[in-house]
């Protein structure tokens, strides 16, 4: 599934995020990438030392944080549209790499956060 951002959206995204550095990086790359947020990830992905190997790679990158993100604080931060909270917690959680952590965030907001959060709520089940 490809997820394309509008320069609306990175726009919107750059005021919400405007007090961290490394978010403001991934924007840019966002936007180089033409919205692609896939191929922003992987070009991210490089620079941070990893090793993108699959076209589906953002996804999976995200399915290794679902765990902070689908729970809360997260969910009180998505459900209150406090994205730059959600993009702090996530850091702070040290599960991906830190200039990663806005695609993934993207990602998750771009797919649903429910439809996102559905297999980690049928496992807990």
């Amino acid at each position: 599934m490809t997820i394309i951002l509008t320069s609306q959206e990175i726009a919107h995204y750059r005021t919400e995020l405007a007090a961290d550095p490394e978010a403001l990086e991934a924007l840019d790359q966002i936007e180089d990438c033409e919205g692609d947020l896939e191929d922003a990830a992987i070009s991210l992905g490089i620079q941070a030392g990893q090793q993108p190997d699959r076209t589906d790679w953002l996804s999976g990158v995200a399915k290794r944080c679902r765990v902070i993100l689908c729970q809360d604080p997260c969910q009180s931060h998505f459900q209150q549209r406090q994205l730059a909270d959600v993009v702090r917690t996530l850091k702070t959680s040290q599960v991906c790499p830190s200039l990663l952590v806005t695609p993934v965030v993207l990602y998750v907001v771009k797919t649903g956060v429910q439809t996102f959060c559905e297999a980690l709520n049928y496992q807990q089940n």
